[in-house]
């Protein structure tokens, strides 16, 4: 962390508990952020912080995205799609967009004016995306897309979509393309579905999408050559799963911060709570599982800023950071007793919205076969 990187966080900081929080119940009751305040984030310079300026962004690394991901988790905001917007979509066109791709997509992305949104989970395929059943059939100059896809952050007001399909149906990997769809306005031959209903992350657009003879331009195909998608995607997700580790170490450092403020103002059995064993014991436990993952998230930020991110390190970070996001905010809501599982205390909210951190980016279970397979 710079003097650079404390500015950031500040404007971060400000921006969320300015802009964002305090329209937080009225979010999750309407299901979806407001767009305007991805537009809000834009003109801060807060989108696209890691993309090259020519494009729009703000022309720093990967460090200045996560400064951005830890405030905006350590706030408590779960609406904005900005670790999918911004750290993942941007990423894709940075990296294996043509010129005119980048040309075409970056500015609209960094300002706000679109939001974007990749599509890989499908109602039948999970986290086996060698298995896919979307397709992309090649019409002259554009490609017919045929499929649908499922809990799809963003998609309920996405304007583009990073589409996974096969345009080799007999291939398996090597079948697997990216398409750079435009959903503005809902197309003729692409739906939205409904907007899912989630325990957790309710006011964050979580949807399903569906492509019926949907047109895609051949330039839009990322990167201008088909069968590249499965590597791109395997190339991406170690930044995707680090992306889930750093909200998740967010969390628990949040988690900790709230139970000790409440330890010490609630009282029971005639002193504050912190003044009992248990609550001490448990506090001291949990800021150690926060700590420690802190700096092992640390340490797998700056491999990854000097390229030497690997994919059994980062599938390390998104299972074990995950799985203690869960742990210490389950334990720290039991010490607000009732009122932790009440919707006024935040920790209530942090209790679901941790649950699907386990899930998606590759379940848990799927990150620890990723690890052993490099042992």
């Amino acid at each position: 962390m710079s003097v650079e990187h404390d500015d950031l966080a500040e404007l971060v900081r400000d921006f969320f508990t300015r802009e964002v929080l305090p329209h937080a119940d009225r979010i999750l009751a309407q299901g979806h952020p407001d767009r305007e305040h991805y537009r809000g984030a834009g003109k801060l310079g807060l989108l696209g912080l890691s993309v090259p300026e020519q494009y729009g962004g703000g022309g720093g690394d990967f460090t200045h995205e996560a400064v951005l991901l830890h405030e905006q988790a350590y706030a408590g905001d779960t609406s904005l799609g900005l670790a999918v917007h911004s750290g993942i979509v941007t990423g894709y066109l940075v990296a294996f967009g043509t010129e005119e791709q980048k040309r075409r997509w970056l500015p609209g992305l960094c300002s706000g004016d679109l939001i974007g949104a990749i599509a890989m989970t499908e109602p039948g395929g999970g986290s086996d995306l060698q298995a896919m059943r979307t397709r992309a059939v090649r019409d002259g100059d554009h490609y017919e897309v045929h499929g649908a896809k499922t809990f799809i952050s963003n998609g309920g007001l996405a304007d583009v979509v990073l589409v996974a399909a096969k345009t080799d149906p007999d291939a398996r990997a090597a079948g697997v393309s990216l398409l750079i769809a435009d959903v503005a306005g809902d197309p003729d031959g692409f739906r939205r579905g409904r907007l899912l209903s989630k325990i957790g992350l309710r006011g964050n657009d979580t949807a399903e999408l569906f492509f019926d003879g949907f047109r895609v331009p051949a330039a839009d195909l990322l990167g201008g050559a088909e069968g590249r998608g499965f590597a791109q995607l395997m190339g991406s997700l170690p930044q995707e799963r680090l992306v889930i580790g750093i909200g998740a170490v967010a969390a628990m450092e949040r988690a900790v911060s709230l139970a000790t403020a409440y330890a010490k103002e609630r009282h029971a059995f005639g002193k504050p709570l912190i003044g009992h064993q248990n609550t001490r014991m448990v506090l001291a436990e949990c800021a150690t599982r926060a700590r420690v993952s802190r700096v092992f998230l640390d340490d797998c930020i700056a491999r990854h800023a000097r390229g030497e991110l690997d994919t059994a390190t980062a599938s390390m970070a998104k299972w074990w950071l995950t799985d203690g996001q869960c742990e210490v905010v389950d334990r720290c809501l039991q010490l607000f007793g009732g009122y932790g599982y009440t919707t006024e205390y935040p920790i209530a909210q942090m209790y679901t919205d941790a649950r699907a951190q386990k899930i998606y980016g590759g379940t848990n279970e799927i990150m620890k076969e990723l690890i052993a397979r490099a042992l």
